[in-house]
This record gives structure tokens, C-alpha cells and sequence, in this order.
């Protein structure tokens, strides 16, 4: 009798010792951080916000200073006895950033912001039909670089939510949709433009946009129903990419067991082919609206109940067009979520809409800029 076959444990990667310039780097974070979210504040103000000491943030202050990225604002208004002190904040007219969202039916559209988040510039480009990937890599390098030509202030870098699964290092591994398979998508643009860029899934976009500039709560599930269905998910704050950076990709997943539409991945039943506008669309004018609506919502409630259950998520956000999401989807959602996990600890999660509009992969698009280059989130 042969001996049985052992298989050797994988071997868990060694973590590495916290260095000196790691937590600078962290404290340059925390002291972005206090600035972008709280406003101009003297150098004592901020140590305070920060925990820091004064002569840490003090120190890091000239430093940014020094790079562009801090400016000092006059001085701070007191009324008591002593100096006023000088404030400092981030040069948010000084620093600009290029968002192109690659979500959209339709059309490739980018924007340039500062960093107020206000927008300063838009383009767009005719989105290539589905499959032609020369096309489409060619349309997104003319909308980058026409963006880029807007800037009157020095670029920060270029942010890109795109469909499909995408590397930490901006390889698009798969978008079918597009017809892209491992396409360097960043490397092409930072070649194009000469500036940093970073690229990520439009539904990890749109979950930084909520959590940097919506006070999304630590833990988020965030939905983008378009074309297609993925999510975005953030747990303890930080971005979940799983072992092959495809965390989030609900749209293929079968929900019931009764079978269902067909989906265009070739199976029945899944949820993109219950819950994509294009295929909500189609049932609604063949059927009752409100009934489509309803069904939609109880299959994308059977969807999130295992991952509200086993993470622990309290902020569900929806993305999409709010005349199909809220009303009867949003609630069918919430009555399924809650009668499928355990109550006590699920009466908690919220289901909602996304507050930050058709610009969501936009701005998050400058989220994850800010994130990358900055440190802010």
C-alpha cells in the first residue's frame, strides 16, 4: 500500500518590522488627514488633532511645506494675550487631480478636481462598443490626456475606476465588457501622461468615495448596479482585494435555487442578471413595476445576508439610478437581509443610497489619489 501524500502547508508570508520611515510616513498621513477633513489650523492645533508631538508635526509642516503640498494662510485670529499662531492647510487650489470613470453605458467621462473635491474641468469620450479593446485603450488614453491638458495647477496624479478585476498594480485582468485581458493599464497612462496614476474596480472606487468623502462608517458594503452589479468593501477602513483581487464580485453569484433569467456569463439565475439596469429595464416594460422591483430587491438581499453575517458590516450603500434603487427594491432588500441573518446583531445594518450622485466613480477615482499619494482617506 502506497503511503499517503502529504501536502505541505502554504508558507504565511513573515511580517516585516516596523521601520523608522513607516512611521513617518504614517505620521505625514495623520497630519494630511487632520487638515483635509478638519480645515486650517495653527502647527499646536495640530499636533493636538493628531496626538503628535509639537516638534513631530511641527517638523513634518516644513517638510510638506517644503514639497507644495502645505501652505501657510496667515495668522490665527485670538482674541487673548500672546502671538497668534500661523496656519497651515493643504494647498488645495495648488493641487489638482484627473478622475476618469470607465463605468458608464455609454460614454468614458473624466473630470479634473482640486483638491476642495470641487471640479475644475470635464470630458468625455463615446464609449467603444463592447469587445473592442484597441478602441477602448485608445479612447481612454485621448480622454486622460485631454483632461490633463486642463490643469493649471500642479497634478497630484490620475485616479481611474474601471469595470472588471483589477491588480493592486492597475493590470485590468479581466473586463469582458470591454474585451480586456491582462491590459497595464496603469503603466500605459503613467507612460502617456509622466505622472502617478492608480487604477481600481469602479465599485472599490465608489466605496472610497463614500468612506473619504461621504463619513461612510469603518466597515461598507458598497453595491454599484450599472450595466453589470459588483461591490466595493472596506473593512476596519481598509480596502478588502482578496487572494486574487477579486473581492466584491457578487454579480456572478447564483441567487435561489429556482433558476431565473439568464445571465450573459452563459448561467441562470445570477444577480447581475436580476439586478443590472439594463435587465430591470426590460422586465419593468414587459410586467408589473413595483412586483420586478420587489424581486430584484429580495435576490439582492439573499446576496449580502452571508456577508453582512460573516463580516459584520452596519453601512450597506446602493449605487445607481435612485428612481429604480429606492422604494420597493431597497425595501425588499432590507425585509430579505434581516429575515435571513440573526437579529440582534443585524437590526443594526442600514441599506441606503449612495449620496454622492453620477460622479460616485469620479470622486472616487480622487479618492484613491488622495489615498496613494497623500496618505488620506
Amino acid at each position: 500500500m502506497s503511503e499517503p501524500q502529504t501536502v505541505p502547508a502554504p508558507r504565511r508570508a513573515v511580517r516585516a518590522k516596523v521601520l523608522p520611515e513607516h512611521a513617518r510616513a504614517h505620521n505625514r498621513a495623520l497630519v494630511l488627514q487632520a487638515l483635509f477633513h478638519e480645515g486650517a489650523m495653527s502647527r499646536a492645533d495640530l499636533a493636538r488633532a493628531t496626538g503628535l508631538t509639537r516638534v513631530t508635526t511641527s517638523d513634518l509642516a516644513g517638510e510638506l511645506i517644503g514639497e507644495g503640498v502645505v501652505v501657510e494662510q496667515g495668522m490665527q485670529t485670538r482674541t487673548g494675550p500672546g502671538k497668534p499662531a500661523t496656519l497651515v492647510d493643504i494647498d488645495r487650489e495648488g493641487l489638482q487631480i484627473v478622475a476618469i470613470d470607465l463605468s458608464a453605458a455609454d460614454e468614458y467621462r473624466g473630470a479634473l478636481l482640486d483638491l476642495t473635491g470641487a471640479v475644475v474641468a470635464r470630458a468625455a469620450v463615446p464609449r467603444p462598443a463592447d469587445g473592442e479593446a484597441d478602441a477602448a485603450r485608445a479612447a481612454v488614453l485621448q480622454l486622460a490626456s485631454a483632461v490633463a491638458r486642463e490643469a493649471s495647477s500642479r497634478l497630484l496624479g490620475v485616479g481611474v475606476g474601471a469595470p472588471g478585476v483589477i491588480t493592486s498594480d492597475g493590470v485590468v485582468l479581466t473586463a469582458p465588457n470591454v474585451g480586456w485581458a491582462g491590459m497595464p493599464l496603469r503603466a500605459l497612462l503613467a507612460e502617456e501622461l509622466g505622472i502617478p496614476v492608480v487604477v481600481a474596480n469602479d465599485a472599490n472606487a465608489a466605496a472610497l468615495a463614500e468612506y473619504t468623502l461621504g463619513g461612510a462608517s469603518d466597515d461598507l458594503m458598497l453595491v454599484r448596479i450599472g450595466r453589470g452589479v459588483g461591490s466595493g468593501l472596506l473593512v476596519r477602513g481598509e480596502l478588502t482585494r482578496g487572494s486574487r483581487d477579486a473581492a466584491g464580485e457578487i454579480g456572478h453569484v447564483t441567487v435561489g435555487t429556482d433558476g431565473g433569467p439568464r445571465c450573459a456569463c452563459g448561467r441562470d439565475g445570477c444577480l447581475e442578471a436580476w439586478l443590472a439596469v439594463p435587465a430591470l429595464q426590460a422586465r419593468i416594460a414587459e410586467g408589473d413595476r413595483d412586483s420586478v422591483l420587489r424581486d430584484a430587491g429580495e435576490r439582492l438581499g439573499i446576496a449580502l445576508a452571508p456577508v453582512v453575517g460573516t463580516l459584520d458590516i452596519d453601512d450597506i450603500v446602493l449605487s445607481g439610478p435612485a428612481d429604480l434603487l429606492d422604494g420597493p427594491l431597497r425595501d425588499a432588500a432590507v425585509e430579505t437581509l434581516r429575515a435571513r441573518t440573526l437579529e440582534p446583531f443585524t437590526t443594526h445594518a442600514r441599506v441606503r443610497l449612495s449620496a454622492q450622485g453620477d460622479d460616485v466613480v469620479l470622486r472616487g477615482a480622487f479618492a484613491m489619489v488622495l489615498d496613494a499619494r497623500l496618505g488620506i482617506r
